[in-house]
């Protein structure tokens, strides 16, 4: 499916039995429904989904707090990985949070993950530190970095 076809849109509660399917099919240690509702409930929280047809293909949760966006938690089915969905995730939250001054994204990644540390390569990350331990199963994070520029 183009990615034409692909909405992006604020998720609703209703989406979260969608959302709690594909985030269990994506991590070893999947969030909760209540992890999600903290999100709902977060002022400076935001999460997308996005829709092919009927379709729930994938979501992003994100916080920005004066300027800096942290990429929390972003997944895509696994019938719709590798068509370029959550690089179009990362460019629609960018643009969501450039209209409020975005300067900095910054996200952890497991550093066995290297299909996710080329998808953040390519939407402008750069490799800042590694967080030793940093997931519940002693996987080491690399902390991935991206400045903005707002002149």
């Amino acid at each position: 499916m183009p990615i034409d076809k692909y909405r992006i849109l604020p998720m609703q509660e209703k989406d979260l039995p969608e959302v709690l399917e594909i985030e269990r099919q994506s991590y070893p240690h999947p969030w909760t429904a209540d992890h999600f509702q903290q999100e709902f409930d977060n002022p400076i929280a935001g999460v997308e989904v996005v829709w092919a047809g009927e379709q729930l293909a994938g979501y992003l949760c994100y916080w920005l707090i004066v300027g800096e966006l942290q990429i929390l938690n972003i997944a895509i089915a696994p019938s719709f990985r590798r068509q370029g969905i959550a690089g179009q995730l990362l460019k629609h939250v960018f643009a969501i949070c450039a209209e409020d001054g975005l300067d900095r994204a910054w996200l952890e990644v497991r550093t066995s993950n290297a299909s996710a540390i080329a998808l953040y390569q390519q939407q402008g990350f750069v490799a800042d530190t590694v967080r030793a331990g940093y997931y519940r199963d002693g996987e080491d994070a690399l902390l991935m970095v991206r400045d903005f520029d707002n002149a």
